[in-house]
């Protein structure tokens, strides 16, 4: 299994323990009032048997995204809450592939009370290909993400 570098351009509070989005190499790329990109490149040990993208890894990069989208950026915005993910569904459009950017877009759609839903983007492109909003890439996952926040423990 290869080391992941974290490349994380962007500080959020709970980057601070989350192993796993380290160990995917997440990018950071933007962050929002309800909205988050992160990126990493697709590697070997994140392929299923198939040679493709593993469902759970580009879940796993969604989830990222989602959970950076829903909490707040400074531990202050949060007054002793955290907002944690109370269902998501996900539809898997097309294969990824290793070498391919993978980038993961979340964005609020609505918010009342403690609850919130969420839509994130999964897009893949050539390593060399950048995404951006002119050309995001190929969509390989739709995830609806619904959230709930509670007080931290």
């Amino acid at each position: 299994m290869s080391e992941a570098a974290p490349a994380h351009t962007l500080a959020h509070p709970i980057l601070t323990d989350d192993y796993a989005t380290e160990w995917m190499g997440l990018s950071v790329l933007d962050l929002g009032d309800g909205t988050a990109t992160v990126s990493t490149t697709l590697r070997r040990e994140m392929l299923n048997g198939f040679g493709i993208a593993h469902g759970g890894m580009l879940f796993a990069i969604a989830d990222s995204a989602f959970a950076l989208a829903c909490n707040p950026h400074t531990p202050e915005e949060g007054h002793n809450t955290i907002t944690v993910a109370a269902g998501v569904d996900v539809n898997f459009l097309a294969p990824a592939h290793e070498g391919e950017l993978i980038t993961a877009v979340a964005a609020r759609r609505a918010n009342a009370g403690r609850s919130g839903l969420y839509d994130i983007q999964v897009f893949a492109s050539p390593a060399d290909t950048p995404h951006t909003a002119e050309a995001p890439g190929r969509l390989v996952v739709e995830f609806r993400g619904r959230s709930r926040t509670i007080p931290q423990r």
